[in-house]
């Protein structure tokens, strides 16, 4: 094995075996990449190719697939010759094939798809099965071995590779970034990532910049600049650029080995000094190759006359009509011999010695990375008891705390327990978001200088504060595909700047679930804060619970969304999520000071179930069903909804009102849809079968619709929620402007009500004029109206 810095660059020395060995494994890769775009048939090409041999369906990505294969034979080679651990992510996903045939040739599809044997059966099998009905995606996917990276996320795979390598110090990321995918806002935002790794306890996230100069119908922006501004624009990111050019072999075999052995030396020259203590602690220049490659490398050069080598035309499939064009037919057989499959491939159709011999052993293959299948580095938590954390709460809604503080200080001993598989990714907000006991345990990491007025941040600190959604979510996504634990927090409304990244870890997860192989992961954990109902200051533009509807568009079997009212809930929900695996676990709470409802055993029993009747807050005695039932879901809601049912109690006595605060919200859909899904039974023991439920709900209130899809008369839901009524305003005024108060939940109650007591008029009338006094008030005195702002429960309101 080769360790020391100056063998490593000599491996950039090529001798003819080597030259011979990386050839031979490039082209096999290449004529299988091909074999699966095109053949249904013949694979081996031991006769003619007749039409019947082309599939009917022409779909995959050849023009960047020879530039992947090319990277992926000469990483392997290196990791074969000095043991480096490393995995390899495609940001050109859509390049599925070249890695699928990666995975082959190492052997290992074979090994976790036994059908698909290295036999001529078994490439007919992989050839037929690539983006076709019961078989596999076109792109870089969750079935594809050695894979964390999902090809359909453009824009991600320097922020899964970053998250991937943190805490992670023996591992290489080997992160190619498509020229296509490199115009895209996130990519553009995550070179930034150098600026967060330590040598001296993180790996190495090598990039790769595979500049090959068009996207699906035209120039790349990056492939087109003048050559000395991309190498500034990423010198300017903190990396030694190192740049390789050209199509004529065995040049380019020559070439990238040399640049490679840089890359590898260098990294691992960084990662010495800084674990040896010769390390001053600056930020090292860590090394990115630029390759610059025809598109379509090795393909057809013109097809009827027209240019497609080196052109957008080799995109995708650079011959079409195949079945129908007996010219285009013959110009695929002429392309596929070109690889000369015979000297590839013995008589049975299994890959040569010469082939075989490029790949790493075992687990050292980065299709067969334990790094790439993180369930089975995965270890559990050493979570300290959430309860001793708890908000003593002697009477409901008399004391008020900022619940996410505690969730904070459990996080803390988190950090303390467990020093290198556990993270908070935070965009700058973590004091904020009232998470700042984590400090007591961990600064915020950063690797670029500091100067006396930084508070709590350098580069031992294992925070991760950056302004970037879009980093903190991708860098989670690595960290847990990679085995480790976290949790992602930020402002509510601006978790849709992220959401599509929820929705394609969710699809990985749902993937993930079906296939044995991939061993579950810790979950996906999402903190919303600074929510809609109390944006008090930033308005707007600040006000949106959408993340709350993407996570409910996700499959049962991996979405789970809890919205606990109080400190206690969250801290018992949040030492479930941790411990939970291979889920999106979405928590919304505000971080404001807020009445506490429930001691610690009753969150407890509470969050277990998921919802409950509060029968201290109503006035249904459960011996017969409630004039109206009065649910709620989220902490600003829970409120107007107690409070409206303190008011109907104290004006309307004999009026029955029941009332269901709902923690986990996927409890509400049907058992045979969601595996939270509550019975019918408890269905009904909440809900009942008849009476009308006025739901205040947290989000929009289509959710609670949708959910309640199916259950007995749902039709008698009537729920209130935001309806994208907000500004700069009182916590109060925004209830009073989505017409969600508790003088809009009485009305509500008294309206749609099927018996009425004595008084019910005045009461809706009251209300009406409350809420007019309440616009006069916040006008002239700037806050809310006494009543409200400082509104507790009242003694009536015991237990048992």
């Amino acid at each position: 094995m080769t360790t020391a810095t100056e063998d490593l660059t000599s491996l950039g020395r090529l001798d003819d075996a080597d030259v011979a060995s990386l050839d031979a494994w490039w082209r096999a890769n290449n004529y299988l990449t091909i074999g699966q775009i095109y053949l249904q048939g013949n694979p081996l090409l031991r006769r003619p190719l007749t039409p019947e041999d082309i599939k009917p369906r022409l779909l995959g990505h050849w023009g960047t697939s020879p530039g992947l294969s090319l990277i992926y034979a000469h990483v392997s080679r290196l990791i074969r010759r000095t043991g480096r651990q490393a995995i390899y992510l495609a940001g050109p996903g859509h390049g599925g094939p070249a890695l699928v045939a990666a995975g082959y040739l190492e052997g290992t599809y074979s090994e976790i798809y036994p059908r698909v044997t290295q036999d001529e059966n078994g490439m007919l099998r992989l050839f037929r099965q690539f983006s076709a009905p019961g078989g596999i995606p076109s792109h870089v996917s969750v079935t594809t071995p050695g894979s964390i990276h999902e090809g359909g996320e453009l824009g991600y795979v320097l922020v899964h590779a970053f998250g991937a390598v943190m805490d992670n110090p023996d591992l290489v990321a080997v992160a190619v970034v498509g020229d296509g995918e490199a115009e895209t806002g996130p990519l553009e935002g995550s070179w930034k990532g150098v600026s967060f790794i330590n040598p001296a306890r993180d790996g190495a996230v090598l990039p790769i910049l595979h500049l090959n100069g068009a996207k699906i119908a035209g120039p790349t922006v990056l492939a087109r600049k003048d050559r000395a501004e991309v190498r500034s624009l990423l010198e300017g990111h903190g990396y030694e650029i190192i740049e390789v050019e050209g199509d004529d072999l065995p040049g380019m075999h020559h070439r990238f080995a040399a640049a490679l052995a840089d890359a590898w030396a260098k990294i691992h020259s960084i990662q010495q000094a800084a674990r040896g203590g010769d390390w001053d602690g600056t930020r090292p220049r860590w090394p990115l190759i630029i390759l610059r490659s025809p598109k379509g490398w090795t393909g057809p050069d013109q097809v009827d006359g027209v240019q497609v080598t080196g052109t957008w035309r080799s995109h995708q499939v650079p011959l079409s009509g195949v079945k129908d064009n007996p010219e285009h037919l013959a110009i695929l057989e002429s392309w596929l011999r070109s690889y000369r499959p015979e000297e590839l491939f013995d008589d049975t159709g299994a890959p040569v010695d010469l082939v075989r011999a490029l790949a790493p052993e075992g687990d050292l293959r980065m299709s067969a990375s334990p790094h790439a299948n993180g369930g089975r580095l995965t270890r559990d938590l050493d979570l300290p008891d959430f309860r001793d954390y708890a908000v003593d709460v002697p009477h409901p809604a008399e004391l008020r705390a900022e619940s996410t503080r505690r969730l904070g200080e459990l996080m803390r001993d988190i950090y303390r327990r467990n020093p290198d598989t556990f993270r908070l990714f935070c965009p700058d907000e973590t004091n904020s978001n009232r998470l700042g006991a984590v400090f007591e345990a961990s600064d915020r990491g950063f690797m670029e200088h500091v100067t006396d007025t930084d508070v709590q941040i350098g580069r031992d600190g294992r925070v991760m504060e950056v302004l970037s959604e879009h980093n903190c979510h991708g860098w989670l996504e690595g960290y847990t595909l990679t085995g480790r634990h976290g949790m992602f927090a930020t402002y509510e409304a601006f978790a849709m700047v992220s959401a599509s990244q929820t929705v394609q870890h969710g699809k990985w997860l749902q993937e993930a679930k079906h296939l044995p192989w991939r061993e579950k992961v810790p979950s996906l954990n999402i903190l919303l804060t600074s929510t809609a109902w109390r944006n008090d200051h930033n308005g707007f533009s600040h006000q949106g619970p959408g993340l709350i509807q993407v996570v409910l568009t996700q499959r049962g079997d991996v979405a789970r969304v809890y919205l606990p009212p109080d400190a206690n809930t969250l801290l018992s929900v949040a030492d479930h999520c941790f411990r939970s695996r291979s889920y999106i676990n979405l928590i919304v709470i505000d971080k404001q000071p807020q009445l506490q409802w429930l001691t610690m055993d009753e969150a407890v029993e509470h969050a277990a179930r998921g919802a409950g009747i509060w029968d201290w807050a109503g006035t249904d005695d459960g011996t017969s069903d409630p004039d109206i039932v009065l649910a709620c879901a989220g902490d600003v809601v829970t409120m107007e909804t107690i409070a409206a049912a303190q008011i109907l109690r104290d004006r309307l006595p004999g009026f029955k009102v029941r009332v269901v605060n709902v923690v986990d919200l996927m409890t509400l859909i049907r058992p045979k849809d969601h595996p939270h899904g509550m019975s019918e039974t408890l269905f009904t023991e909440l809900f009942t079968d008849t009476v009308d439920v006025i739901f205040s709900f947290h989000g929009y209130p289509g959710a609670i619709h949708q959910l309640v899809h199916g259950r007995p008369d749902a039709d008698r839901f009537r729920v209130r929620g935001f309806i994208e009524q907000g500004t700069t305003t009182t916590p109060f005024d925004m209830t009073v402007r989505n017409r969600a108060s508790r003088y809009h939940l009485v009305m509500d109650a008294i309206n749609n009500s099927k018996r009425l007591p004595r008084g019910a008029s005045d009461l809706k009338a009251w209300c009406e004029a409350q809420l007019e006094r309440h616009e006069e008030y916040v006008v002239q005195h700037l806050e809310d109206m006494p009543e409200v702002r400082d509104w507790v429960l009242g003694d009536w309101a015991t237990r048992g």
